[in-house]
């Protein structure tokens, strides 16, 4: 008894840090994706800056995981929440670095104007930033429905992401000067996608985590 109670405490702890995990990303997205609206290097290299705290929680993590599967011999559902734990912490760590380039973007085109309003990498990262809580609070309710979501919001995330990408490319032809902006922009379309992917993953993970099988929500 004393040790499933010490179990379920370790389980509780990974959970924890999953959701803080969640957090850190969300915010470093938003703040990132503010950074590049307002041109602020100072906000992209704090973002850069305290990529360090994730990395910090993901290694947590594996050193819990690792020692209730040494240590307990986990079986069906209690191995299945180790593993979905690792794997999703992956996910997570991902995002953050997805997070992170989009802020180096930002001291990347230090100096310069933005060549157009950004309408469409914003709404992007709106959507994802919802499905990454969305994503973390399918995990914490083991909330099959809000989990297979992730494929219907994936799918508005590349909608967008091309229309930009062809708007940019347009814009490109027009005005010749404005390439090499253009395609660091077109970058942050595709690490915000990515993180959406990422997010997807997550909700294999939670279905996984429920029944045992893993569907695919990316195609």
């Amino acid at each position: 008894m004393i040790r499933r109670k010490e179990f379920d405490k370790d389980l509780e702890e990974l959970r924890s840090l999953l959701e803080q995990m969640g957090e850190h990303v969300t915010d470093a997205l938003e703040g990132a994706v503010l950074a590049l609206q307002n041109l602020d290097t100072v906000r992209a290299q704090e973002i850069v800056k305290n990529d360090l705290r994730l990395n910090a929680m993901e290694d947590r993590i594996m050193e819990i995981g690792s020692r209730l599967i040494i240590t307990q011999q986990p079986v069906a559902k209690d191995l299945r929440r180790i593993i979905v734990a690792f794997k999703i912490s992956s996910d997570l760590e991902r995002m953050g670095d997805l997070a992170l380039d989009v802020a180096k973007v930002t001291m990347r085109i230090q100096g310069q104007q933005l060549i157009k309003p950004l309408v469409d990498i914003p709404r992007m990262a709106e959507i994802v930033t919802v499905m990454i809580s969305e994503a973390i609070q399918s995990y914490l309710d083991e909330n099959t429905d809000l989990a297979y979501k992730m494929a219907q919001d994936d799918d508005q995330v590349d909608g967008l992401y091309s229309a930009m990408i062809n708007e940019l490319y347009t814009y490109m032809v027009q005005k010749p000067e404005s390439v090499n902006q253009a395609m660091l922009l077109t970058l942050v379309g595709r690490y915000i996608e990515r993180i959406a992917d990422h997010a997807t993953n997550i909700g294999e993970s939670v279905v996984y985590l429920v029944t045992g099988k893993r569907p695919d929500l990316n195609q």
